[in-house]
């Protein structure tokens, strides 16, 4: 077994616990307030912001070609997430200039770039890599029996799509190459997925 799936395999109490989270079941059978989903579209832009410099940093400091590539690759995916949010952003109202991070947002957002400035990269692929594996987790649940038809199926469309696994396998397998295993990288890991958590357990708390 893999280091990424090893790491996924042991947070999957996480993993459920955002699964089965009342924003994310809200997400899935379209019953979350429109004002909650509003405000997540705000912190998760501030959010990928962040995650795009995070992969640029990793990028500038990787070891090989390879992985400087892959890693501005990523970056570029992320940017056209940021599309989709924009979209998202004119559709539910929200003005993304204006955002102002959350606790939760401002603290997994500031643990993203302190790894990606501080550590080397099989540190900062770890750390990204709960977002990535998370969100197309949630998206394959969510889309399980087919894809509803209410305002948030394009966010389950997404997560879901053949499009996202390949973006995920190639940050899993930045983490198998450049990250050791041991209690670092498997804190920094499941701190991330709390990070998650936490970040549905903000959106859900302003209603």
């Amino acid at each position: 077994m893999t280091l990424a799936d090893t790491l996924w395999n042991v947070n999957q109490d996480l993993a459920i616990a955002c699964l089965d989270h009342p924003f994310v079941q809200g997400i899935g059978d379209g019953t979350l307030p429109r004002e909650i989903f509003a405000y997540y579209v705000g912190q998760d832009a501030f959010f990928l912001e962040a995650f795009a410099r995070a992969y640029s940093v990793a990028a500038a400091k990787a070891p090989d070609w390879n992985g400087f590539s892959t890693f501005h690759a990523l970056a570029d995916g992320v940017l056209q997430e940021l599309k989709l949010h924009q979209s998202y952003a004119a559709e539910w109202g929200v003005n993304l200039r204006d955002v102002q991070p959350g606790a939760a947002t401002r603290q997994y957002t500031d643990f993203l770039l302190a790894t990606a400035w501080g550590q080397e990269v099989g540190m900062t692929a770890a750390a990204m890599l709960p977002c990535m594996k998370l969100y197309g987790f949630l998206g394959q649940e969510l889309a399980v029996g087919g894809i509803p038809d209410h305002p948030y199926s394009n966010w389950i469309k997404t997560y879901s799509s053949g499009d996202f696994e390949p973006l995920i396998q190639q940050l899993a397998e930045l983490t198998d190459r450049y990250a050791h295993a041991g209690r670092t990288v498997e804190a920094t890991y499941r701190y991330a997925m709390r990070c998650e958590l936490d970040f549905f357990k903000g959106a859900w708390e302003i209603k």
